[in-house]
Parts: structure tokens; C-alpha cells; sequence
């Protein structure tokens, strides 16, 4: 007897955009399909990336793939995107990132100076974080059957001894923090799409946060008990995972959440919700509550940190639920993103 797709075919027979928004289709797709499929204890954590171990060694091992469109933001390109995405999803794991590869995706057309424009961007993007492109790929598709370039990064990196971080260490008590303003990239790229004009130039926050990272390791240990970098389905679809993950509750404090002002505005006129936008150089730490103004200081000492807040704390209650204290005292639900708000975005 051949097997069964565990999809519900009859309500998705097709794969939609959805799909791949970071929310709750997406997490449909992993739980439903890709786990029982690839089933095994590495795949099962669910990290940014997987924690294996080799002679002794601890290592985390990552990929990622980057369609964005544009290939151009302000801010960067999908070349720096690529580096400082996979670099973060190490860093996530609590590893110092060691080795990238890139894989290459071309259409048949693509102009040889915006990929020379892209590769020299990825380059510096490595360069600057220490951690070299040793191996890689490249393919062409025919005209009109890609975008100009996809691009796969895959990265491994080495896990300190003493270190410990994945979403179920978050426990009751701990305190929520991220090391600044939320939304600005996913903002930025809808600013380019849509013509937005703002007084200042809005940029996307994609930035590498191994340094950062390392930093509050060194201050807090094992009082760090959860790390997670807010990118697709953004903020609230993060600290879903992790509500869900470690069977605990979460609640924030919707005035204590870093948001600029002209991204609350373009949030408002494009009717999106800044907590499920996009972010590509934020981290959530979540952290014994003894250890979380230390932490809080060495993020604000950091130039990726300076606007870090407090955002909220672990609780027992509504386990596996994220809820939002309104800046008018009421009590939000924040769910899973349940739709695709902005499509192509990493």
C-alpha cells in the first residue's frame, strides 16, 4: 500500500503563496508533511537550525533560500540578505558561524553586472562577519522560468561548551527582550514596490548578529534559554513557535515594542499588522528574569542593540498562546499569521 500525503488535499490541493509566508500554512507544511516525512530527533527541534554532533563537537547546521523581490532594497540586496541570513540563523543556535556555501539559481538574461553587483555584496557581507563562501553551485533556468536569481545559503558553525539555547528552554519567569526596532524590513521592500516615499529613507535592519549573539552569551550563559530571529511572519509568528515549543504562555507589552514612527504610519496606510512584518537583523533572547537587565545592557552597548527593550515575559498562563497587553489595557490574542501579508520578502 503506497503512502498518504497527511495534507488536507481537499482544502490545499495546490501549493499557495501562503505556503511560504512564515505563518500558520507554513507551519502546516513542516508539521504535517516535512517532519513525518524526514523524521529524526535533529529535524524534530525546529531550530534556525539543527544541532548535531561530530567527534565530540556540537555544531549547528543551516539553510535558507532567498527569492526577494526586489533584488535591490535599500539596505542591501539578496546577496548581503543571503550571508546575513543563514549567519543569523547559526548565531540563533548559539553557534560562532564558521563556513557558508551558496548556491546559485540564475535566469537566462540576467544582466552579468547586477550578478557581479550581487556577488561582491556577498562577499563583503562575509567578509565582514569572518565566515568564508568555501563551496557552492550554480544553475541556469531558460528565460521567463525564474526571477534573475534565487540564491541558497547553507551554513555550519560551532557551539560553545556550556551553551544551551533552543525554544523549549523558555520557562515561566523568563523575560522577553529584542535588540530594537521591528517591521523596518519588510516595510523597506513594500516602500520600493509600492512607491512609498518617506521624510527619511527607510532601510531594511538586515544585519549580521553573530557578534551580538556571542556577546550576550558571554554575559548571561545558560541564563540565555531561547534565541530566535524574527523574519518571516515576523514577531508574533516567532514567539508562536516558541509558545508552542515549549508549552508555556507568552505576554507582551504592546508600548514596550520598539516600532518607528514612519513604520507605524506605512503599516497603518498598507493595513499591516507591524508584528507579523518581516525582520531581518532582530533577535528575540529570552532569559532568566535575574539575568535580564544585564542582558539588557550589553544589547544597548552593541551598535545592532541600541534601541533593545524589554518586551514581555514568559508566564503559565494560556500555555502555548501569545497574548498582547494594548497600550489602552485591554488583552490581545496574537496568533499565527494565518495568510501571506507580504509575499517574496527574504
Amino acid at each position: 500500500m503506497g503512502a498518504t500525503c497527511p495534507i488536507p488535499i481537499d482544502e490545499y490541493p495546490t501549493v499557495v503563496m501562503a505556503h511560504g509566508g512564515g505563518g500558520r500554512l507554513t507551519q502546516m507544511l513542516i508539521d504535517k508533511m516535512f517532519v513525518p516525512a524526514f523524521g529524526n530527533p535533529a529535524l524534530a527541534a525546529l531550530g534556525d537550525g539543527a544541532v548535531v554532533e561530530a567527534n565530540g563537537a556540537r555544531l549547528a547546521f543551516s539553510t535558507d533560500s532567498y527569492v526577494i523581490s526586489p533584488r535591490f532594497f535599500p539596505g542591501g540586496n539578496i546577496g548581503s540578505l543571503a550571508v546575513h541570513g543563514t549567519v543569523n540563523d547559526l548565531a540563533m543556535c548559539g553557534a560562532t558561524p564558521l563556513y557558508l556555501s551558496a548556491g546559485m539559481i540564475l535566469e537566462e538574461g540576467l544582466p552579468m553586472d547586477e550578478l557581479w553587483q550581487v556577488v561582491q555584496s556577498m562577499q563583503a557581507a562575509a567578509a565582514g562577519v569572518g565566515v568564508p563562501v568555501v563551496t557552492g553551485d550554480t544553475k541556469v533556468v531558460d528565460h521567463g522560468k525564474g526571477d534573475g536569481v534565487y540564491i541558497n545559503t547553507a551554513g555550519i558553525g560551532l557551539i560553545p561548551a556550556g551553551v544551551n539555547v533552543s525554544p523549549e528552554r523558555a520557562r515561566p519567569g523568563d523575560v522577553i527582550l529584542i535588540n530594537g526596532d521591528i517591521a523596518r524590513h519588510g516595510i523597506a521592500i513594500m516602500s520600493v514596490r509600492e512607491g512609498l516615499e518617506f521624510e527619511t529613507t527607510l532601510e531594511s535592519d538586515s544585519a549580521p548578529l553573530a557578534e551580538l549573539t556571542a556577546r550576550i552569551l558571554q554575559t548571561a550563559g545558560e541564563q540565555v534559554h531561547t534565541l530566535r530571529d524574527p523574519t518571516r511572519g515576523g514577531l508574533a509568528s516567532a514567539l508562536n513557535e516558541i509558545a508552542g515549543q515549549s508549552r508555556a504562555g507568552i505576554r507582551l507589552v504592546e508600548a514596550d515594542i520598539p516600532i518607528r514612527d514612519e513604520v507605524r504610519g506605512a503599516c497603518e496606510i498598507l493595513g499591516f499588522d507591524p508584528l507579523y512584518v518581516a525582520n531581518e537583523g532582530k533577535m528575540v533572547a529570552i532569559v532568566a528574569r535575574e539575568a535580564a537587565g544585564e542582558v539588557l545592557a550589553t544589547m544597548r552597548a552593541h551598535p545592532l542593540g541600541r534601541d533593545a527593550a524589554i518586551i514581555g515575559e514568559v508566564v503559565a498562563d494560556h500555555p502555548g498562546r501569545v497574548f498582547l497587553r494594548s497600550r489602552i489595557g485591554g488583552l490581545r490574542v496574537v496568533d499565527m499569521l494565518s495568510g501571506e501579508q507580504l509575499p517574496r520578502i527574504c
